[in-house]
């Protein structure tokens, strides 16, 4: 810190000084008093004035100075707040405590960031590993000569790992990539279908729909939901009876399947949550659930699990009425 600056940061205090001293002055010669008392009075009072301000700047710049270093040495600098010395005046009590309140700020989102990340790279690791299986069938298929269906399903499962990653990375901006309009769910679940059609076909899933219903939303997104619900159904429900109706703004999918435990229901939706019936399929990620929430969230659709263990599964998607509260809810 520059003796200038500090000089002129305490240019208020020096301004009543001086007044002060001023008034002294007229007050004492007015009334008669000795000139040299005067002027040994005058020259202890600004030799005091200058010895404080020299004294008060060395300590700060000393303060300063142990700041600057300590930030030198410190490699994630937003930590400092938490390093901060106590404060000695009740203006530095009160910066104090906003820098403190900032450093936790900081220190939280930088966690927060640090733990996506590594979430984020764990799950491109395990990606990269699941997309390596139907590859890798693929090259065998054609090598044997094998069936051209099955060759069309292990490139579907190879999409469908493609389009979970993809909407998986847009999570966090899924807001730029939200197009709200229009739509017949009974036909975003038409799309759906046709694109797992060979999958749903080799796990023998018999579908049902009932009803139609127009609702405000991402068509897009809704149909790789749908998407997601099939793969899902395809692998852990094969030999099942699909029901997909639309009715009072929600749309249902519901499974005769082996339905989900009770202890491990309210878990499902967990990123990276396989399961019991995840576990005895070499194809789960635990990722499509989680997905599918987050999804929800983002466009206001209220997602609802119910499941019997032995029963089935039966998953509902709730939509709000109109666009305006669609777009509120964003």
């Amino acid at each position: 810190m520059k003796w200038i600056e500090f000089f002129c940061s305490r240019a208020v205090t020096l301004c009543f000084l001086g007044i002060g001293f001023l008034v002294f002055s007229i007050l004492f010669l007015t009334a008669g008093g000795n000139l040299s008392l005067y002027l040994v009075c005058a020259s202890s009072f600004w030799i005091l004035v200058f010895a404080w301000l020299f004294f008060t700047w060395l300590t700060a710049n000393s303060r300063l100075k142990r700041l600057e270093k300590l930030i030198e040495q410190m490699d994630r600098p937003y930590l400092l707040g938490e390093l901060l010395p106590p404060p000695t005046t009740v203006t530095e009590r009160g910066y104090f405590e906003i820098m403190k309140a900032i450093s936790h700020s900081a220190i939280g989102l930088t966690e927060q960031a640090s733990s996506d990340k590594e979430d984020y790279m764990d799950y491109v690791e395990s990606w990269i590993h699941e997309i390596k299986t139907p590859l890798t069938t693929c090259s065998l298929i054609l090598e044997n000569g094998s069936s051209p269906e099955k060759l069309r399903q292990e490139l579907k499962q190879a999409e469908n790992l493609t389009d979970t990653i993809l909407y998986y990375a847009r999570l966090r901006s899924a807001e730029k990539d939200i197009a709200i309009s229009s739509f017949n769910l009974s036909e975003a679940a038409d799309e759906a279908i046709q694109s797992q059609m060979s999958l749903l076909i080799a796990a023998r899933i018999s579908i049902e729909q009932q009803g139609s219903l127009s609702v405000f939303s991402d068509k897009k997104a809704v149909v790789f939901i749908l998407k997601q619900l099939l793969i899902n159904c395809a692998k852990y429900c094969p030999h099942s009876h699909l029901i997909i109706k639309c009715s009072q703004r929600t749309l249902s999918v519901s499974d005769n399947g082996p339905g989900i435990p009770d202890y491990e229901l309210p878990r499902v939706t967990e990123r990276g949550f396989t399961g019991k019936n995840g576990r005895t399929s070499p194809t789960s990620t635990g990722m499509g659930l989680y997905i599918v929430s987050e999804l929800c969230k983002k466009l206001g659709i209220e997602l609802q699990i119910d499941s019997m263990e032995g029963v089935g599964t039966s998953i509902s998607l709730s939509f709000p009425d109109d666009a305006k509260q669609t777009i509120t809810k964003l």
